[in-house]
């Protein structure tokens, strides 16, 4: 590999059967499967034990751990790559919720670090579809105190105290630490989050695994973890626009844009200190890169390498979200 270049990357989907998972990742997203409890598809991930493997080109086979070390900051930018080293700080997923996941919440970097030496869990949601009425679970309904919290726990009816949206394609909620939340069956989104996989589950629906066995709990682990404060700002306003980018949410840790295409878009990132990432989220995209041209479908993903400064777009219907650091 000592004179193979860098190129656009695109990586083989990791599936993740899950208890709550359905068939729309393979129907509607077209992801390789024969299950019908596929719930997440990892499409960039260095989680200790999910590395992500290049799907394309003349890296196709590498890992994206093997990537790092070699590319270091030309992969990642050179201030990435100071903060992170041969660590990819991001985690890029599909989920497809057939059934209600687990009620959650996720602790931030300090808690995280403390009980368990990771990167706390900042994400984001940006809704794909969604059967008619519903949604998602985010934040409390009121205001609520910690005794209201317990009490709620200790009756078993902590479902009356969660606030529920209806959601719709487009829609998008900022998910920071210590904000209560659930996806709800019967919705497809794209995820994008710190590269964390710490989950403190409040609430399961009583729900029992193929052996008559419910989900560990960790009731006392969040309430350390949960913001009881954390109500109101999690759905994000915004006004899409054609052929041009939309900021969706920007942050310490990633910056999300939403780009709808009708046309060809040349955009320079000669500026920007950071690896790009497109999640192909509607219809079908043509992206070029210095000499590379790639596809990009329905439910694909791909990594643009920091070295590279322009890129070119094209597509008369498709829209995509733009990820950088």
């Amino acid at each position: 590999m000592n004179d193979v270049q860098l190129h656009p990357l695109k990586f083989q989907p990791i599936l993740k059967d899950k208890i709550w998972g359905g068939s729309k990742l393979k129907t509607y997203l077209h992801k390789e499967t024969t299950s019908n409890q596929v719930g997440e598809s990892w499409e960039i991930s260095d989680v200790e034990g999910d590395c992500s493997i290049v799907a394309n080109g003349s890296l196709k086979g590498t890992s994206l751990k093997v990537l790092l070390e070699k590319f270091q900051e030309n992969l990642v930018g050179k201030q990435i790559y100071q903060n992170f080293g041969n660590k990819f700080p991001l985690l890029i997923k599909f989920i497809d919720a057939k059934e209600n996941l687990s009620v959650q919440l996720h602790p931030d970097d300090k808690l995280a670090k403390e009980r368990h030496n990771s990167f706390g869990k900042t994400e984001m949601w940006y809704i794909m579809q969604a059967d008619q009425d519903c949604g998602i679970i985010v934040g409390f309904k009121n205001g609520i105190e910690i005794d209201d919290y317990n009490q709620a726990l200790q009756q078993d009816n902590i479902e009356e105290i969660l606030n529920f949206e209806v959601v719709k394609p487009g829609d998008t909620f900022f998910i920071k630490p210590g904000l209560i939340h659930a996806i709800g069956k019967g919705v497809v989104l794209a995820e994008i989050q710190q590269t964390s996989d710490i989950t403190y589950r409040v609430y399961d629906y009583k729900r029992k695994d193929s052996e008559g066995n419910e989900r560990e709990l960790h009731t006392e682990e969040a309430k350390a973890a949960i913001d009881f404060n954390a109500n109101n700002e999690y759905k994000v306003s915004y006004t899409s626009a054609e052929n041009k980018k939309t900021a969706l949410v920007e942050n310490e840790y990633f910056k999300t844009k939403e780009i709808k295409l009708t046309q060809s878009l040349t955009l320079d990132y000669s500026t920007t200190d950071s690896f790009v990432i497109y999640m192909n989220i509607e219809g079908t995209t043509t992206v070029e890169v210095e000499g590379f041209t790639e596809t990009l479908k329905l439910g694909e993903t791909l990594l643009i390498p920091a070295c590279f400064n322009e890129v070119k777009i094209t597509s008369k219907n498709a829209t995509l979200l733009e990820v950088t650091i």
